[in-house]
């Protein structure tokens, strides 16, 4: 059974996804760092479970040699959220449930993190990215054991997509979580949040 990871909020730069999440959510992100393997840097913000990140292009990384993750090549416009991360306790097996398209494990690494992720060969994964990346960590350590926590817990997280009933099948009996919704619409990902400072949302 997959579960909740973590939200993925693109920004043109790193400064501009943090300042539009901490307005928006009242809190302070905490620091994060650098992919080299794919040339992206991020910050962080703990929500209890799972937890929310900023990822941007590093303009001071060496350029991948294949398309970034979240399809960030092509990415533009103002921060927002664009993407969700699903944990698995095993990949291969549930990569192999997956919708076309949705790419190979390789194995990454950020400091002492270590894991595999689902990476599509362009970048985007299916349905437009409304699909979730997997993720399997290696070993217990998991970036929620060492954020601060700043109050904030996701209520809601809403998947909108012209194919709707189509994700909702590729989802079915595989992520069981009430905060999880799919609905037809234009894709849009949006999440409502519980913080200090009362209900915020993104999207």
């Amino acid at each position: 059974m997959l579960t909740l990871d973590h939200l993925a909020v693109s920004a043109e730069t790193l400064a501009a996804g943090v300042a539009a999440v901490e307005q928006a959510l009242g809190v302070t992100m905490a620091h994060g760092g650098q992919h080299p393997q794919m040339g992206t840097h991020n910050r962080l913000l703990g929500l209890g479970d799972l937890y929310l990140e900023v990822i941007a292009v590093d303009p001071a990384a060496k350029p991948p040699s294949r398309p970034r993750w979240f399809d960030l090549d092509r990415f533009s416009g103002p921060p927002r959220l664009t993407n969700w991360v699903a944990r698995s306790t095993d990949l291969a097996a549930d990569l192999a449930a997956n919708p076309p398209g949705s790419g190979v494990a390789m194995a990454l690494q950020r400091g002492d993190y270590h894991w595999q992720m689902t990476v599509p060969a362009d970048g985007r994964l299916p349905f437009d990215g409304g699909f979730a990346a997997l993720i399997q960590w290696q070993g217990a350590l998991h970036p929620t054991h060492r954020l601060p926590d700043c109050g904030v817990r996701l209520l809601a997280f809403e998947i909108a997509h012209p194919q709707a009933a189509a994700l909702k099948a590729a989802l079915a009996g595989r992520l069981d979580d009430p905060r999880l919704s799919v609905r037809e619409g234009p894709l849009h990902l949006s999440a409502r949040f519980a913080t200090p400072n009362g209900l915020r949302q993104l999207g």
